[in-house]
């Protein structure tokens, strides 16, 4: 009978912690939902469209991501107000949203220029060494390197 009545008191304890998190839950939802720039129905919606089947999205996940649809969105607008027209042109959304849609393009090249770089500056360091080597300044031996590497 104890272990019945133990049984009892635990369940009763974490049906009152799962009330308080329900609570917090909705208390977090209430105060997020009126703030979010777009219908968090179509949020979700898209999001599952695009997460493997297995993937559950935390209430927050959901919020913050709506949060930044609607940030990204500011930042186009902003761009687009920069523009010296009445009317917004799609060229100019094009323009304004090139950041956000050719990102791994952007990636790519960064990385191309990074690569070139480093190919620049090893020419750069066997120049050096081959100037070093063949050529001797005021005629003095080549026993302090740290010398040198001043001259340049």
């Amino acid at each position: 009978m104890d272990d019945f009545e133990e049984m009892n008191k635990t369940t009763e304890v974490e049906d009152v912690e799962v009330d308080k998190t329900e609570a917090n839950t909705e208390e977090y939802m209430d105060e997020n939902e009126e703030k979010l720039p777009f219908a968090k129905a179509e949020v979700v919606r898209l999001m599952k469209e695009n997460l493997d089947d297995d993937k559950m999205i935390r209430e927050r996940v959901k919020v913050e991501m709506n949060k930044f649809l609607g940030d990204v969105l500011v930042n186009v607008c902003k761009q687009l107000n920069d523009y010296p027209y009445s009317t917004v042109e799609y060229e100019m959304l094009k323009e304004s949203t090139y950041p956000y849609t050719n990102i791994e393009r952007i990636n790519e090249e960064k990385i191309r220029i990074l690569k070139h770089l480093d190919a620049i500056k090893a020419d750069c360091d066997a120049l050096s060494m081959d100037v070093k080597a063949t050529l001797k300044i005021n005629d003095k031996p080549d026993n302090d390197e740290d010398d040198e590497d001043n001259l340049f």
